[in-house]
């Protein structure tokens, strides 16, 4: 894949996965957060095994335990989090927080995959992780109604997602992108579907709310385009460049989420702001190779 090809996926994502926290947003008015979670699962690989179901079979036996780990820790638990998260803070915030994944990266490499870190990546590491303590303080000062407690599910998602970009990178790099994600998907679907009946979705009062068709809207587009297409997206990224380069995609994603966190009314504070230039310094740092 030539630079400029993984600049365009890079930049499409920011886009996609940057508009994803608002859609999740919107789609909470009308949903609990296991019932967004679940269907936006079950949307997706619905969607996914109309296209490629037929790739299940390229799987071996021995690769199937990476194919369930990823499932589970790049989307599965994720999809809940980041639910949870947002019945509490703005989405803003939770797609600031999420710019920890590189930085988790980097950390779970070295702990866990035996990767080892520079001076300068520990430094970034802790640089981030002061801009996040920050962010999460002015955020409670600004929005003293909001849990700030919540941020704790979009750092345990963040961790997952690192795991899961590990596990791509060491594991399935030389699977086709779309049999991974359809892979993690057949693993995924099931339990998302006994989460779903689990929370009363079909009973009849539940289907007949108003806010319910508006609600399944915004969760068809997150569905469609921000899980299905960008976890396709995702992983041919991940196999094409690097585990640093490919996670890099929450420098730009904030940018999309805040402009519209915004346009919707929330309150993001200068200093806010401030904190989430410090926690990018510490995500440029932890991953700026040396020349």
């Amino acid at each position: 894949m030539s630079n400029s090809i993984k600049w365009l996926y890079l930049v499409i994502l920011s886009l996609i996965w940057g508009s994803s926290f608002i859609l999740i947003k919107k789609a909470l008015v009308g949903l609990g957060p296991m019932q967004l979670g679940a269907i936006r699962i079950i949307f997706s690989g619905i969607f996914l095994f109309i296209i490629g179901f037929n790739k299940i079979k390229e799987i071996k036996t021995k690769e199937w335990l990476w194919v369930v780990l990823t499932g589970l820790t790049g989307t599965f638990f994720p999809s809940f989090l980041f639910a949870f998260a947002e019945t509490e803070i703005d989405s803003s915030v939770a797609s600031i927080l999420n710019s920890l994944v590189p930085l988790n990266t980097i950390i779970l490499g070295f702990l866990v995959f035996k990767i080892n870190s520079t001076k300068r990546q520990v430094l970034g590491v802790l640089i981030g992780l002061i801009g996040t303590v920050m962010l999460i303080m002015n955020g409670a000062s600004v929005n003293p109604n909001q849990n700030y407690l919540y941020s704790a599910f979009v750092i345990i998602a963040t961790l997952m997602y690192a795991i899961n970009i590990n596990i791509l990178k060491r594991y399935l790099q030389n699977m086709n992108a779309l049999t991974i994600t359809v892979g993690n998907f057949l693993v995924i679907i099931l339990p998302a579907f006994i989460v779903l009946i689990s929370t009363g979705f079909f009973k009849t009062e539940v289907l007949a709310n108003e806010t319910l068709k508006p609600a399944l809207l915004y969760m068809v587009i997150l569905s469609l385009f921000g899980t299905a297409i960008a976890k396709v997206f995702f992983n041919k990224l991940i196999q094409a460049s690097s585990p640093v380069f490919a996670s890099s995609v929450t420098y730009l994603m904030p940018v999309v989420a805040v402009f519209w966190g915004v346009l919707d009314g929330e309150k993001f504070s200068f200093l806010q702001g401030i904190s989430t230039v410090i926690i990018l310094i510490g995500v440029y740092l932890a991953h700026k190779r040396k020349s």
